[in-house]
């Protein structure tokens, strides 16, 4: 087992350094992307699950990013799931080091059973209903100096995320949309303290996104390495705005569109009831302006998932 699991940390060594010469941009929100998988402890009729994870980030103009999480998951029925994710995260760049928490995200998924849902192989299709609760209003500082937000731990927006997922024998199709429903109130203002390479955020206000992503899923023999490669668009349905010095709301050009990533999810099963993960990610189509901070143009996470 030791032998196993040390060709599996060499092959996630290769991949992540293969990865880091690239630069763009990441998923839309950590959450939004990961949030409410649901149905996690199904085998052998446990129904919970636990996972702890980390994600190491390259953002814009030097920012390392380093996120914690951990999510608790529980199978009400065989038809309904209910998850709950909290968030932490670190950011070190030109204006210092700053850590908070981050998010709490309480999911739902309902599962359209079938007497033929069990088959492998059927169409299964899932709802997934949550929000994005922030534990902080992402206005964070420094020498009580307001920090862009690629410093920041949360957006700092209470957020509904709905979405609708089918899996269809080896393939995963999921779309979604994220809706912010308050705005943020953070302060920064361009040009402060070395920061001229970041946009202007003062009460900063984000429009919605919807996302599309395509999973396949690819066993080993043995089936202790699942392989997930996927595609993850994401439509940012407007431009983004904040209020400059003289209390007039201005759009921030460029900040709409389309980002396209690309992700690779390993899997390693550990035992009967765990499991590690890694994922990696980098964008293939980025958009100009990305003022919410979440410009990456490399994500590398590894997560420890138990099942009981």
């Amino acid at each position: 087992m030791r032998t196993n699991t040390l060709k599996f940390l060499t092959f996630i060594l290769f991949i992540t350094l293969n990865y880091t010469s690239s630069f763009a941009q990441g998923c839309s929100d950590a959450g939004f992307c990961s949030v409410g998988n649901g149905f996690k402890g199904h085998e052998a009729n446990l129904k919970n699950s636990v996972d702890v994870g980390a994600i190491y980030a390259v953002a814009g103009e030097g920012v390392t990013v380093f996120s914690q999480y951990l999510t608790y998951s529980r199978d009400i029925s065989d038809k309904f799931a209910l998850s709950a994710k909290v968030t932490s995260g670190v950011a070190n760049g030109i204006f210092g080091t700053r850590g908070n928490i981050g998010d709490v995200f309480l999911a739902g998924n309902y599962k359209f059973k079938s007497k033929f849902s069990d088959i492998e192989g059927s169409k299964v299709w899932s709802l997934l209903v949550a929000v994005k609760i922030p534990l902080t209003s992402g206005n964070d500082k420094i020498n009580n100096v307001s920090l862009p937000m690629v410093f920041q731990s949360s957006l700092g927006t209470f957020d509904f995320i709905g979405g609708l997922s089918l899996s269809y024998k080896k393939w995963d199709f999921n779309t979604a949309a994220q809706i912010p429903l308050t705005d943020n109130k953070n302060s920064y203002f361009s040009g402060n303290s070395g920061g001229k390479y970041f946009t202007s955020t003062n009460l900063y206000q984000r429009k919605s996104d919807v996302l599309f992503r395509t999973t396949y899923k690819l066993k080993t023999t043995n089936e202790k390495f699942t392989f997930k490669p996927n595609v993850l668009f994401i439509y940012h349905l407007g431009e983004d705005s904040f209020q400059d010095n003289f209390g007039v709301r201005q759009n921030i050009v460029g900040s709409d569109g389309l980002t396209i990533n690309g992700n690779l999810i390993v899997s390693y099963k550990l035992g009967k009831k765990s499991y590690l993960e890694t994922s990696i990610a980098s964008p293939f189509v980025i958009k100009k302006e990305r003022p919410d901070g979440l410009a990456r143009g490399l994500t590398a996470g590894l997560s420890y998932k138990i099942n009981f």
